[in-house]
């Protein structure tokens, strides 16, 4: 059963930081790019970053950049998304997602995402 499951979300006041993780089953992971994605109340959901096979690459929205680090571990189906310098607007459900080979392609499998909430 294919299976992408995100954790480490959490409140955390203005300017901290969070990781996320997310361990994926059920399928290979070096065969998939793979991102991380938002959806804050009321919003549409927005890409945040993504991390190439192989770790090659890496992007992130103009938003987080500088801000968050995403990195991947294939040998134990992982993929993290550290957050420092949290602020309001990071403030959303965090899921993670897979690609098959190409951060640009589309995501075929998604997580059932996890809360991260900024207050003060």
């Amino acid at each position: 059963q294919l299976q992408l499951v995100e954790s480490g979300g959490g409140l955390v006041q203005p300017g901290g930081s969070l990781r996320l993780s997310c361990v994926v089953s059920g399928f290979t992971l070096d065969y998939y790019a793979m991102g991380w994605f938002r959806q804050a109340p009321g919003k549409e959901r927005e890409w945040v970053s993504c991390i190439s096979r192989g770790s090659r690459f890496t992007n992130y929205a103009d938003s987080v950049k500088g801000r968050f680090t995403i990195s991947r571990d294939d040998a134990k189906n992982t993929v993290n998304l550290l957050m420092n310098s949290l602020n309001f607007d990071d403030t959303a459900v965090y899921y993670c997602a897979a690609a098959p080979l190409r951060c640009d392609n589309e995501y075929d499998y998604w997580g059932q995402g996890t809360q991260v909430t900024v207050s003060s």
